[in-house]
């Protein structure tokens, strides 16, 4: 398994994977790459991307993704990834097109499972009354991607 780092302007994102796909984009507090951060070859198209994508440069991610988890889990994560850019939809939208509306604690506990930060956008569920609710990363990070992909947020932040 593959490990590189990339300096965000929400933080350090881990990007983990390998030939068969990234498994892991998580997103840690700091403003400090560790040292020696080489970047693998496996994992140069994560880093190019979610470089474009903070400079405003993309919209959708296309890269082989190998998430861990439950069948019901990559289920609702295949359907996190339907979800434009720019848009937003409740748990209770992703629990209706999953087929079964009352399955939303389970939908939303999913979401938070969701392993591969930004590129799955679980950050772009929102509660039926449009708060901002639960969000792995804190509240403040889900707030700016979606002010960001709705173009609140100007210019390239690096």
């Amino acid at each position: 398994m593959s490990v590189a780092y990339l300096q965000t302007p929400l933080g350090i994102a881990y990007i983990e994977g390998d030939t068969d796909g990234i498994q892991v984009v998580s997103i840690k507090d700091g403003t400090s790459l560790p040292s020696n951060h080489p970047i693998p070859e496996d994992l140069a198209p994560a880093i190019q991307q979610l470089t474009d994508y903070f400079n405003g440069n993309r919209t959708v991610f296309d890269l082989p993704l190998n998430p861990q988890g439950t069948d019901f889990q990559k289920r609702v994560w295949q359907e996190l990834l339907k979800v434009p850019y720019g848009r937003t939809v409740s748990y209770l939208d992703l629990s209706r097109r999953l087929g079964d509306e009352k399955a939303i604690r389970a939908v939303a506990a999913a979401n938070g499972k969701n392993p591969i930060w930004l590129i799955i956008p679980c950050h772009r569920i929102i509660g039926t009354d449009g708060s901002l609710t639960g969000y792995a990363g804190g509240l403040w990070r889900k707030k700016w991607l979606i002010e960001y992909e709705k173009g609140g947020l100007q210019g390239s932040l690096f």
